[in-house]
């Protein structure tokens, strides 16, 4: 097995590799990863330069109402729905875990808009916790380099879990995301120049 390789490869290609996010607590991570489903971190990131500017709590961000929300993340795509959960999300935060943002992973899940990938985004940049999300990035590259052979991004999950050392999941989770970024791109990755061909199923036609 190549995992080893792999992953001592991508660490040696992205040592720094961390959140794209921009975000200066628990609370604004929560809400930029929600923002974050199927648009892009840069969008993200202007958009939430200026929202937190005065809502980055969840008690200033209930002063707004859903209207005013949705005009104001309008550009990050699904802002209905994306401001419905935000705003259930905040007085979920206030009223069941004292208007801090919860480090149980489970309790995490039981927030509006907070699946699996968020959870685990947040789980694991906010309090350290070990866990792999797994997004589009991660999606593609872990089973085209042969870390994971699964059709789902919960198999994935899963089959990642067990490839890759507990200790490492929240580092390879970046690392990945950095290889899809940079190099193994959805439409025309960069296999000339990727270090990572030698292991590499997608490369090697298997």
């Amino acid at each position: 097995m190549n995992e080893r390789e792999i992953l001592c490869e991508l660490e040696k290609l992205y040592p720094q590799a961390a959140p794209a996010l921009h975000f200066n607590s628990t609370y604004e991570l929560l809400v930029a990863v929600i923002l974050s489903a199927q648009c892009t971190d840069e969008r993200v990131n202007k958009v939430t330069a200026e929202l937190f500017k005065e809502y980055n709590t969840p008690q200033k961000m209930l002063t707004l109402s859903q209207q005013e929300l949705e005009k104001r993340i309008f550009s990050c795509g699904f802002y209905r729905n994306k401001a419905a959960h935000i705003l259930s999300a905040s007085r979920d935060i206030i009223e069941k875990f004292g208007g801090q943002v919860p480090a149980d992973h489970a309790a995490l899940k039981t927030l509006a808009g907070v699946g699996q990938k968020t959870a685990n985004v947040v789980y694991a940049v906010a309090f350290g916790g070990d866990a792999i999300a797994v997004d589009t990035h991660v999606f593609r590259v872990s089973n085209r380099l042969g870390l994971a052979h699964a059709t789902t991004p919960e198999k994935t999950e899963l089959q990642l879990n067990a490839a890759i050392p507990k200790d490492m999941w929240s580092r390879a989770h970046h690392w990945l995301i950095f290889h899809g970024r940079r190099v193994c791109h959805s439409q025309r990755p960069d296999c000339a120049n990727c270090t990572l061909k030698t292991w590499c199923e997608y490369y090697n036609g298997r």
